[in-house]
């Protein structure tokens, strides 16, 4: 269950990077506003998420098309938040014109494909709200995985988004060659 917190000031890139330092097994994301989200991370949802990882790093790799990040990475988006999708995709001419000091720190852009999957405590608005932001923030494509109910959520910028029940989705053009492939994210 996500877990919000007000602060009476605004919690700077480096109290988060040393939040995370100190508390493995939590995710810090900071959102627009100031106000700071912390989610541990139960086994199942790390486990679909690394399937959905995993999946993208093959393409990725297959395709040498950049680097993909795992939850426990954030990014600097525009609008100031610092967010963490389960899985993400930056193409590789947007990672090599970063400086070294900015990739090692959270990263200061909004990755191309980013994947959120629901987990139980998760609720629907929130993820949805969280696609739209990363869409505004400058996403190609914001995928919303739910085992639950076994479905995926593809949200393009101004589009509605495209709602898939299939066990294996296409998400071209943003990802071309790459399916997802959710029986083992549902299992």
């Amino acid at each position: 269950m996500a877990i919000t917190i007000n602060q009476s000031k605004p919690v700077s890139d480096a109290d988060l990077l040393e939040l995370s330092r100190r508390n493995p097994g939590y995710q810090f994301e900071r959102q627009r506003d100031g106000a700071l989200t912390v989610t541990p991370t139960g086994s199942k949802p790390g486990y679909r998420s690394g399937e959905v990882f995993g999946q993208l790093r093959h393409w990725s790799r297959a395709n040498e098309a950049g680097p993909v990040f795992d939850s426990s990475t954030g990014f600097l988006l525009p609008d100031g938040s610092v967010l963490s999708p389960d899985a993400s995709w930056v193409r590789r001419e947007r990672w090599d014109a970063l400086g070294a000091k900015d990739q090692e720190s959270f990263a200061p852009l909004c990755p191309d494909a980013v994947f959120e999957i629901r987990s139980k405590s998760d609720r629907l608005e929130e993820l949805r709200a969280k696609m739209r932001a990363y869409l505004e923030n400058g996403a190609g494509i914001a995928v919303l995985v739910d085992p639950f109910d076994r479905f995926v959520e593809a949200w393009r910028p101004r589009r509605e988004p495209d709602r898939f029940a299939d066990e294996t989705v296409e998400l071209a053009p943003e990802l071309r060659g790459f399916f997802l492939e959710n029986r083992s994210i549902y299992d």
